[in-house]
């Protein structure tokens, strides 16, 4: 991994009809590094992630993920990284390890069996690992969401309100495996509505605001007032 940056998108612009939903947004995260994405409904968050994890296209700007370039090199580029979005990709009708073997094959993942049972512990669900997913509930259906983005150690992490539904125990679990990857060399991008959550596990912050990057900066107490004084701002206005 000779390239300084996880991430480096420059200049993205995306359009849906006459509505923009990114508008020149850009974002280069180094290596080691977890960014809080945050902004309203709305402000283009799962655009932008969906844009580095190739699945859209931007109409304008560049995106390196991983060191692959998204144009010339998606496929390899979505091996490398793992993506949470707002549909947790699981399969009804099989069980929590059916679903993680499944994927662990797609991924090319050795052992597959040991990675899942390792998987299903540490998310909590190693009781239900014979369940079927329809039998889980919200909180363990994300839960086996997470092991699934984990499955084969990617470099980059794509998180879209992963807190969604989980308890504090599902919240305790996030937090853990934010950390754990920026501290094993991974980037991770969070898009979070829980500013405080944000803010405690990320050590950069982009915000978005219709579709524009309204804050981009390392994350220091003074940055952490100005995410609050933003959304906090906007929250007021739509009321």
């Amino acid at each position: 991994m000779t390239n300084p940056h996880a991430i480096d998108a420059q200049g993205l612009t995306k359009w849906f009809g006459r509505t923009a939903a990114l508008r020149d947004v850009s974002l280069r995260a180094p290596w080691g590094c977890a960014v809080a994405l945050f902004g309203p409904n709305g402000a283009g968050k799962s655009t932008l992630l969906r844009a580095l994890a190739g699945l859209t296209r931007p109409d304008e700007g560049e995106i390196s993920v991983a060191g692959y370039d998204a144009r010339r090199q998606g496929a390899a580029m979505r091996g490398a990284l793992g993506y949470l979005g707002h549909h947790n990709l699981l399969y009804a009708d099989l069980t929590a390890r059916e679903n993680l073997a499944f994927y662990a094959r797609l991924y090319g993942v050795p052992d597959s069996a040991r990675r899942a049972a390792e998987l299903l512990d540490e998310v909590g669900l190693t009781r239900q690992a014979d369940l079927r997913v329809s039998a889980l509930s919200n909180g363990m259906q994300r839960r086996l969401g997470i092991a699934r983005t984990l499955l084969h150690r990617p470099a980059v992490l794509l998180l879209d309100e992963p807190d969604t539904g989980l308890d504090e125990g599902g919240a305790a679990l996030l937090e853990r495996v934010v950390r754990g990857a920026a501290t094993g060399g991974a980037c991770v991008v969070l898009a979070t509505h829980a500013i405080d959550r944000g803010l405690a596990l990320a050590d950069w912050a982009l915000a978005l605001v219709d579709g524009q990057a309204a804050l981009d900066a390392e994350l220091d107490a003074a940055t952490g007032e100005q995410v609050r004084a933003l959304l906090g701002a906007r929250e007021e206005g739509a009321a």
